[in-house]
């Protein structure tokens, strides 16, 4: 975005919006970003017939208490290109004729105090356009300064400097931290990064002016430039108590799931977890959360305060907590479940873990894994490393795996394709030569993850079962017989790598 000129003629939002009036108040939607190059001031009705273009007509307190010398001059200012007519609030107080000013595109802006004292500050703007603008920035620094590195203080300073202006401070996924919400909801918000030290954003500085007029966008974001520093080290700070939070839940964690014989030190972590809201009653779902794609040299890590705002919204309750190489959660089984089957409390598990990885992936693609039951927090660290090694398999962005369901193929999934790759391709030479469209392959792979059963693989792949019959004998008159104990393990393996590939 373009930076402000600071010398450029002031237009008649400018003069509203900068503040050079006292409690201005501006009718008529058209006609607002009209330049204004000088001042007349009218206390006659025939000075209103000799006017310049582009000129801000103020009407002292006589003249602007009959309703048509307003009309008039509304009349006159549109037929000279005048840029406003601007009249004393208390002489217009009845009947303020906006319509009119509406319908000929000429604002009329009605002020509080003395017509001579507004004509005065308008004339000071438009003679200094550049002090104007520069006095607006002046305040704001000044009101940040005031403000020091506190989020609330600082808004307050930004909307005491840009009244006509909604903002709001968010994480960089787009929670909301502070601030008001029109500014996020807003359909054309000017947007400022509040970095941090390694160039990734910390927060993201929101701003919707009600004013759409020329050029103050790039004023506004000049104002909000001004509120980054501030905001940074508000954003540092908050980042580092996150930080210090996070390694202290993993070590309560390890502290909760390898309790010491030190009864009185087992009371007290198990009293901290109990504070913090984590659940600590069996029969406990666990858990795991992990980036769904390897993460790029330059690519920032799995943001910590993102990824729990977005499991706040989406998730599915229960804490989440960075633990060793990836993220995970529990909740209580029992809670609000009328069933004691723990069949039932896994599908419900998997099926809302997927449902909130689904929805987070839209940000942060994820893959996740559920385990359990734990009968307890003793055994809860078997769940949470159970929930943790099918997230490791579960390989595609939105998938979820549960533990005690890793077939061949989640397993499989989980070792090196790229290593594997060419000694697949090797394995597998002759049915890859004739098979054109990689029908073979996938049957072939479908009847190993079915244990060799041509029934169930004809019902995956939706043909009849004799169709299938008919490829395996194909495949066979290539020299693989996937019933054959010696060449089971490494066809399934060829074939896995080489779909995962493709």
């Amino acid at each position: 975005m373009r930076r402000p000129d600071l010398s450029a003629p002031m237009t008649v939002a400018e003069l509203v919006q900068y503040g050079p009036l006292p409690g201005v108040r501006i009718l008529g939607t058209r006609g607002r970003d009209a330049q204004v190059l000088d001042v007349r001031i009218v206390d006659r009705r025939d000075a209103l017939d000799n006017l310049r273009p582009h000129t801000a007509v103020v009407l002292t307190e006589a003249p602007a208490r009959s309703g048509w010398i307003v009309e008039m001059a509304l009349r006159k200012a549109w037929e000279q290109a005048a840029a406003c007519v601007v009249v004393p609030e208390t002489a217009v107080a009845v009947h303020p004729p906006g319509a009119l000013a509406d319908r000929l595109g000429v604002p009329l802006l009605l002020i509080g105090g003395d017509a001579l004292e507004g004509a005065v500050r308008i004339a000071s703007a438009v003679s200094r356009p550049d002090a104007g603008r520069t006095a607006l920035l002046a305040d704001a620094a000044q009101r940040l300064a005031a403000a020091g590195p506190h989020v609330e203080r600082v808004l307050a300073a930004l909307h005491a400097a840009l009244p006509s202006t909604s903002l709001a401070l968010t994480d960089p996924v787009g929670g909301m931290l502070a601030g008001r919400r029109a500014a996020v909801d807003s359909e054309h918000p000017v947007r400022l990064d509040v970095p941090g030290p390694d160039g990734h954003p910390l927060a993201v500085l929101v701003a919707d002016s009600r004013s759409k007029e020329a050029g103050w966008a790039a004023t506004v974001e000049s104002v909000l430039r001004m509120a980054v520093p501030p905001l940074t080290a508000w954003a540092a700070t908050r980042r580092l108590a996150e930080e210090q939070l996070d390694r202290r839940s993993e070590l309560l964690l390890h502290q909760l799931t390898h309790p010491s014989e030190d009864e009185q030190a087992s009371a007290h972590v198990r009293a901290e977890a109990a504070a913090l809201g984590w659940p600590l009653a069996g029969p406990l779902i666990a858990f795991a959360l992990r980036p769904a794609v390897a993460a790029d040299a330059g690519a920032a890590p799995l943001p910590g305060p993102a990824l729990r705002a977005l499991w706040s919204r989406y998730g599915i309750g229960g804490p989440l907590i960075a633990y060793e190489d990836c993220w995970v959660s529990w909740r209580s089984a029992a809670a609000g479940s009328p069933t004691s089957d723990t069949e039932v409390w896994l599908r419900q598990g998997e099926a809302q873990l997927r449902t909130a990885v689904r929805a987070i992936g839209d940000q942060l693609p994820l893959a996740g894994g559920v385990a359990g039951p734990a009968g307890d927090t003793g055994t809860l660290g078997v769940a949470l490393a159970d929930a943790r090694a099918a997230a490791a398999v579960a390989a595609v962005p939105g998938s979820v795996v549960r533990a005690d369901r890793m077939g061949p193929a989640q397993l499989l999934s989980a070792l090196p394709a790229e290593a594997l790759r060419r000694p697949a391709e090797v394995v597998l030479a002759p049915l890859l030569a004739a098979d054109r469209d990689g029908t073979l392959l996938r049957t072939l792979a479908i009847v190993l993850d079915q244990g060799a059963a041509p029934s169930a693989a004809a019902e995956i792949l939706g043909v009849h079962r004799n169709t299938v019959a008919a490829r395996l004998e194909r495949i066979r008159s290539l020299g693989f017989d996937p019933e054959d104990p010696a060449q089971r393990l490494a066809l399934h393996l060829a074939c896995r790598v080489l779909l995962t590939e493709s």
